[in-house]
């Protein structure tokens, strides 16, 4: 089971105590900064709660499900997400 984005809005007002609209003022912002340091290639850590940055990726050689050939994959960026000690002891059940 997940949530969509309007039951976690409701979740953190309820549990901040804010209306629905500052809670999803506050969850617009902190997507526009994460995603505006990850752009940068700068990390953004939460302690306890998970970490997340840009990894570069090399070019490298794929190929092609579909007729088996093989093609060239540019080099690029991904995202890392690492897992903070809050989230890990949650989906322990501990």
């Amino acid at each position: 089971m997940s949530i969509n984005r309007t039951e976690l809005i409701a979740a953190i007002a309820e549990k901040a105590g804010l209306t629905k609209t500052d809670a999803d003022a506050f969850l617009g912002a902190f997507q526009d900064v994460l995603v505006e340091n990850v752009s940068k290639g700068e990390a953004v850590k939460i302690t306890g709660l998970m970490g997340v940055e840009r990894v570069e990726r090399a070019a490298r050689t794929g190929r092609n499900p579909r007729t088996g050939e093989e093609i060239q994959i540019p080099a690029g960026y991904g995202v890392k997400l690492t897992v903070g000690s809050a989230l890990k002891k949650a989906a322990s059940g501990k």
